[in-house]
C-alpha cells in the first residue's frame, strides 16, 4: 500500500470535516466538484439515456463486450451525487469487468424520499430486460448508499416474483440506517469522511414517513433468502464495517453465496479515487474478476 497516497486523500478530508450546518446544496456541489476533477480513462465513451423516464449514462471503455451490462448506483447518503459526479468510476467498473455500463441518475432526497431511488433503479433494470439484456447478463453494483440501493433492488425484485441479476456488487454499503453498527464508535477516529452524525441527518431525509428498519430502506434487517451471489468490499477505516460484516453473516445464514472483502487501511468510498490510490484500482480490478466469474459470457 502506498501510505502517502492514501495521507493525500485523507489529509483534505479531515481539514474540511462535516458538520450540522452544512446545506444539502453545498454538500451537493463539493461532491459535483469532486467528481468532475477526476479523469475518465482514455477511450471511454459516454451516451446520455433515458430508461423509462430515468435519466442514465451509457459508460463505455474500448472493446466491452456490448451483451453484458453493469447497472450502477452512484453514492451520496441518498441525497447527494449523479452519473457525472461518478462517471470516471463507473468507467473505471465498465473497463475492470469488459462490459457496458448503464449508470442510473436516480432522484435524491428531500425532494424524493423513499422509495424514489429504489422505483428508479427498478425502472433502468426493466429497461434494460426491454433492450434484450436479460437478467443473467446484468450485474448491479454501487457505492456507499448505491450499495444499500443495489441490495433494496434485490428484495423489490424478490418481492415482484423477478428474476434476479447474475450477481451484486455492494462497495462500502450503506445497509442499516438505524446506524447500529460497534465501528460507529470504534472507528469513528480513523474515518475521515463518515459519522454517525451526518448519516443520522441523511437517513431522516431519506427514510422521512418509513421505518429506518424497512428492508428496502435498510436491507440488512430484509429477508435475505434467494438473492444472487455477491461480492462485499469494505474498508478497516470506515465507520460502516460492521453494515457490510453484519450483512454478509445474514446472507451467508440466508443461504447466499457472498464474499466478503476487508481492506485494509481503506477509506469510505475508496474505489473511486482509483486514479490517485492503488488499491482503488486494485479493489475495482478484483470486482471485474468477480463479475466474470459470475455472468456468463
Amino acid at each position: 500500500m502506498s501510505k502517502e497516497q492514501l495521507k493525500k486523500l485523507v489529509e483534505p478530508m479531515r481539514a474540511n470535516p462535516y458538520r450540522d450546518d452544512m446545506s444539502i446544496e453545498s454538500l451537493r456541489e463539493a461532491s459535483e466538484r469532486g467528481g468532475a476533477a477526476m479523469p475518465l480513462p482514455e477511450g471511454v465513451l459516454v451516451e446520455s439515456v433515458s430508461a423509462n423516464g430515468v435519466p442514465c449514462e451509457w459508460i463505455n471503455a474500448p472493446g466491452v463486450d456490448s451483451s453484458r451490462v453493469f447497472l450502477f448506483l452512484h453514492g451520496g447518503g441518498y441525497y447527494r451525487g449523479s452519473v457525472a459526479a461518478s462517471r470516471a468510476t463507473a468507467a473505471r467498473f465498465s473497463q475492470a469487468c469488459g462490459v457496458n455500463c448503464l449508470s442510473v441518475d436516480y432522484r435524491l432526497s428531500p425532494e424524493h424520499p423513499y422509495p424514489a431511488a429504489v422505483d428508479d433503479a427498478l425502472s433502468a433494470f426493466e429497461w434494460l430486460a426491454a433492450k434484450g439484456f436479460g437478467s443473467e447478463r446484468v450485474a448491479v453494483g454501487g457505492i456507499s448508499a448505491g450499495g444499500g440501493l443495489t441490495l433494496a433492488l434485490l428484495l423489490r425484485l424478490k418481492s415482484l416474483g423477478r428474476a434476479q441479476p447474475s450477481c451484486a456488487v455492494p462497495l462500502s454499503a450503506w445497509v442499516d440506517l438505524t446506524q447500529s453498527g460497534e465501528t460507529f464508535e470504534s472507528r469513528a477516529h480513523l474515518d475521515p469522511s463518515i459519522s454517525k452524525a451526518y448519516l443520522d441527518r441523511m437517513a431522516k431525509l431519506y427514510a422521512r414517513d418509513h421505518d429506518a428498519k424497512t428492508p428496502e430502506v435498510s436491507p440488512l434487517f430484509g429477508d435475505l433468502e434467494g438473492l444472487p451471489p455477491m461480492l462485499l468490499q469494505v474498508g478497516t477505516a470506515e465507520v460502516l464495517l460492521d453494515d457490510s460484516r453484519a450483512f454478509a453473516a445474514r446472507a451467508e445464514a440466508a443461504g447466499v453465496a457472498v464474499e466478503l472483502e476487508v481492506w485494509d487501511d481503506m477509506i469510505h468510498g475508496w474505489h473511486g479515487y482509483a486514479h490517485a490510490l492503488d488499491e482503488a484500482q486494485e479493489s475495482i480490478d478484483r470486482i471485474g474478476q468477480f463479475v466474470n466469474e459470475k455472468m456468463p459470457r
